[in-house]
């Protein structure tokens, strides 16, 4: 048998842990895993790109375990009823190469991006900062927010979106945590007095949401909506005017913001930060971009983490989805023993009748 995290069970889960704690014990698990980063085999996700969105599978391991994830992404989903993104993942024993969870990914994938913001932003952004304004209040909102609180204590949110109703949303949702909400009357002026600037917006476009200008001296920015090719969302002038981090350069050269920047420009993998090869922040004046396309190791860690926490719980359910005859050469066996199984079963209906 096989773990099985659906969705009832992944709420369940998520609300018995308490979202912050959850997002806490994952940034723990992403930090471990980020500082063993050489041991994992590491490729750029696989995409298949449509006029309206696309569809990626991110594979990745380590000498124990490998994991994937199926994750969508089409924009104009929710105006069809749809979720823009959705996904789900599988963690497996490389020793055998039997699955050992296989789990919803949407949720847990909200919870594992707010944890690599709270990770990066640990290391980027200053110290003492308090306001973060979220551009962009889709579904990744409320989860960054939190996530923000538990890396930096920020108190303070400036919301922007193009719809009033998403801005709504955050508010109702987020007041109750105690934050204190600023609703923007456009993104410049979310990003007045901000110390984190966090980018979140679903078009698929070479679009600019925050322009250099805005940008004061010492703000550190998590720009995570740009994620795929053709889809980005800061000025270029921020990026050659900062210092930019990046999880797996060979993918966000395809797929981040520097996708607008020479090949050739200089950007810092996170790892080397958080293993102490090189430094994150050096001074208060300094710009900071966390150029975050996401990554396989972010989501092989919240399928580990998630696995070690349910392991044995009423959160992990069980799907037979390995086949095991009683010899592993007679995969036949199964058949045969089903037909037998339906032939008994033809003929007491039979005799019924």
């Amino acid at each position: 048998m096989v773990m099985l995290v659906d969705v009832p069970r992944m709420s369940a889960w998520i609300a018995h842990t308490g979202t912050a704690h959850a997002i806490v014990g994952l940034r723990d698990r992403l930090e471990a895993d980020y500082r063993r980063w050489p041991q994992f085999d590491k490729t750029p996700r696989i995409a298949s790109h449509s006029p309206i969105g696309v569809i990626e599978l991110m594979p990745i391991a380590d000498a124990d375990r490998y994991a994937f994830k199926y994750v969508n992404g089409h924009p104009e989903n929710p105006v069809r009823g749809f979720q823009t993104v959705t996904a789900f993942g599988a963690l497996a024993d490389v020793h055998n190469g039997y699955p050992i969870l296989i789990a919803e990914m949407t949720l847990l994938t909200a919870l594992r991006t707010a944890a690599t913001s709270a990770m990066a932003s640990s290391h980027l952004a200053r110290p003492d900062s308090t306001t973060m304004a979220l551009i962009g209040n889709g579904s990744q909102s409320e989860f960054q927010a939190l996530g923000m609180r538990a890396a930096l204590g920020i108190s303070r949110l400036r919301l922007w979106d193009t719809d009033p109703s998403a801005m709504d949303k955050v508010a109702r949702n987020l007041e109750p945590w105690g934050f204190e909400i600023y609703r923007a009357t456009s993104a410049e002026d979310a990003c007045r007095g901000a110390d984190i600037i966090t980018t979140c917006t679903a078009d698929k476009a070479l679009a600019t949401i925050v322009r250099d200008e805005w940008v004061a001296p010492g703000t550190h920015l998590n720009a995570i909506g740009g994620d795929c090719p053709g889809k980005t969302e800061l000025d270029p002038a921020i990026l050659t005017r900062g210092d930019v981090f990046v999880e797996f350069t060979p993918q966000t050269r395809i797929e981040g913001e520097i996708q607008q920047l020479d090949p050739d420009h200089p950007v810092t993998e996170l790892w080397t930060v958080i293993d102490g090869t090189v430094p994150g922040r050096t001074s208060a004046e300094q710009v900071t971009v966390f150029d975050s396309v996401g990554f396989a190791l972010e989501d092989f860690s919240a399928l580990a983490y998630l696995a070690d926490a349910v392991a044995g719980t009423a959160f992990a359910g069980e799907v037979d989805l390995v086949a095991e005859p009683h010899d592993p050469r007679d995969l036949f066996s199964l058949v045969a023993a089903a037909t037998a199984d339906h032939a008994a079963r033809v003929s007491r209906g039979s005799q019924a009748a």
